[in-house]
């Protein structure tokens, strides 16, 4: 089987859109859990929830790695920012069974790509974004990074990386608007 997470209920056929790659794919992942994070773009949610004006296309926030044995890693890069992204989230995982593959090299543990459109064979309604990763976490499926339980060098990798991403960010306001928001230390 493959997963794809959407907000966007009743979806018959999944078609490709331009994404991250600038090429039209339908991204997919063999494992349902790894697709929880794509419930919510903490950036979107963030803007939405304070009234900041956009009408471009959303810039993606993805802050997850992969654990030596391949389950997926959740990290939070400011405190509490789980449950600021995910809880109160709903939405929807799609489930096809096959698709074709699009030959492009995705970088992501057990992921795919369709470059053609994919029926869905079924699809869940995911009420808590939040609470379906805490299930997945407890079940060993995924790991969480909380911030609290971040080590000084990775604090200051954060502090370091999110520093360049909002100077290279010149033209993302949308994702200008929430690292001022979520991390102040920025206009220091």
């Amino acid at each position: 089987m493959y997963f794809h997470a959407s907000h966007i209920g009743e979806i018959k056929i999944l078609e490709p859109c331009i994404s991250n790659h600038e090429i039209p794919l339908v991204y997919f992942s063999k494992k349902r859990e790894n697709v929880l994070v794509y419930l919510s773009n903490a950036i979107e949610k963030y803007c939405k929830e304070t009234g900041f004006a956009f009408s471009g296309k959303w810039t993606k926030w993805g802050p997850y790695g992969f654990n030596e044995d391949g389950t997926q890693r959740i990290e939070e890069y400011y405190p509490n920012a789980l449950a600021d992204t995910y809880q109160g989230v709903s939405g929807y995982i799609y489930a096809a069974e096959k698709i074709t593959d699009s030959g492009f090299q995705i970088q992501i543990p057990d992921a795919a790509a369709s470059s053609e459109p994919v029926l869905v064979k079924s699809c869940e309604f995911v009420p808590d974004a939040y609470e379906a990763i805490l299930a997945a976490e407890k079940e060993g499926l995924i790991s969480v990074l909380r911030y609290e339980e971040s080590s000084h060098a990775q604090l200051e990798w954060i502090e370091k990386t999110i520093r360049k991403e909002y100077e290279e960010a010149v033209d993302k306001p949308d994702y200008r608007h929430f690292i001022e928001g979520k991390f102040p230390f920025v206009k220091k």
